[in-house]
C-alpha cells in the first residue's frame, strides 16, 4: 500500500521496512500492520489534538506527574508552547503505561519505541497469525467467559499494583489472542494513588467487563470485584495473584459519636495548651 505520510520518516529511517495495511482507524489513532525485520508489527499513528473526538479531560490528566519543572509550569497555562507541551505528555502518556505494565506482566502489547506521535509495538495475533480480533467481535462459551474474565481481572489487579486505572476499558480495546485477553488502548490511563476519580473508573472498568463476559456467563453478573479490588488496594492488602472472592460486604456499623467528641475534644484541649503563653516566674 502507499505510504502514510506519518510513517514515511521511520521507513526513510530503516525503523519500518514495509507498511502492509491499515488495521483500524479510532478516535485517537489510526493502525497499520508493518513490518520490521523479519517479523510483522503495529504503528499506532496518533491524530493530531484537533482532530481527535477523545478529549484530554482534566479527570485523567489529574495525578500525572512531570518530572520537568518547566514543563509542568508550561503545561498549567495557555499558551501555544503550553498546549504542545500538553499535547506531547498526553501521547507519551500510553508509550510509558505499556512499558510500566508489560514489566509488571500484565498482557498488553510490547512497546518497541516512539517516535513524532507513532508507536511501535508488538501484533497481537490470533492462533492463524493474522490480527486478533476485539472481544466485541467473538462469541464465548460460558466456560471460556469465566476463564477470559478471570485473566482480565487479574490483569486489572496487577495494573492496579502497578499503580495505575486503564479508565477506559471495555470489550473494544481487549484482544483475544490464542493466549487469551490482551488489554490495549492506555493514553487516558490514571494514576491509582494520585487522582480522585481512580475509583470510580476501576469500577466503572470492571463492570464493563462484568456485563460483557455476564453475556455468556449470567454468574458473573452477581459479582462486586470492583469493591473487593478496591478495598483491598486502599488498605494496602493487594497484590497480584491473589485470590479474590467477587464478593463485598460494606461496613455498616456505626461511629460512636460521643467517643469521636471526646477525641476531638482532647486534641482541640491539647492545641490549645501548646500555643498557650507560659510564665516562668521571673518576668513577674
Amino acid at each position: 500500500m502507499k505510504i502514510p505520510k506519518r510513517l514515511q520518516p521511520l521507513v526513510d529511517d530503516g525503523m519500518i521496512d514495509e507498511v502492509i495495511c491499515q488495521l483500524m482507524s479510532g478516535k485517537e489513532a489510526q493502525v497499520y500492520v508493518v513490518r520490521a525485520g523479519d517479523k510483522p508489527s503495529c504503528a499506532k499513528v496518533f491524530k493530531e489534538a484537533k482532530q481527535r473526538s477523545f478529549k484530554q479531560a482534566v479527570q485523567y490528566q489529574e495525578g500525572r506527574k512531570v518530572r520537568n519543572s518547566r514543563r509542568a509550569r508550561a503545561m498549567s497555562k495557555k499558551t501555544r508552547y503550553g498546549q504542545k507541551e500538553q499535547e506531547s505528555a498526553w501521547l507519551n502518556a500510553e508509550v510509558e503505561a505499556l512499558y510500566r505494565l508489560d514489566a509488571a506482566g500484565v498482557r498488553v502489547p510490547k512497546p518497541y519505541g516512539f517516535v513524532d506521535g507513532v508507536l511501535l509495538m508488538e501484533m497481537i495475533a490470533d492462533a492463524e497469525g493474522y490480527a486478533a480480533p476485539r472481544l466485541d467481535d467473538v462469541t464465548l462459551t460460558e466456560q471460556q467467559a469465566l476463564e477470559y474474565h478471570a485473566k482480565v481481572i487479574d490483569d486489572v489487579v496487577r495494573m492496579l499494583c502497578a499503580g495505575l486505572v486503564h479508565g477506559d476499558l471495555s470489550e473494544f480495546n481487549v484482544l483475544l489472542d490464542a493466549s487469551g485477553p490482551v488489554i490495549i488502548d492506555l493514553p487516558q490511563a490514571v494514576d491509582a494513588a494520585g487522582n480522585n476519580s481512580a475509583a470510580s473508573m476501576l469500577e466503572r472498568d470492571v463492570n464493563n467487563m462484568r456485563a460483557y463476559f455476564g453475556r455468556f456467563a449470567p454468574a458473573l453478573l452477581e459479582t462486586r470485584y470492583a469493591k473487593e479490588i478496591w478495598a483491598l488496594f486502599e488498605t494496602g492488602r493487594l497484590q497480584p495473584d491473589m485470590p479474590l472472592s467477587g464478593r463485598f460486604e460494606a461496613d455498616t456499623s456505626s461511629v460512636d459519636v460521643d467517643d469521636l467528641m471526646e477525641v476531638i475534644d482532647d486534641v482541640r484541649a491539647e492545641e490549645a495548651n501548646r500555643q498557650a503563653p507560659s510564665w516562668d516566674g521571673e518576668d513577674w
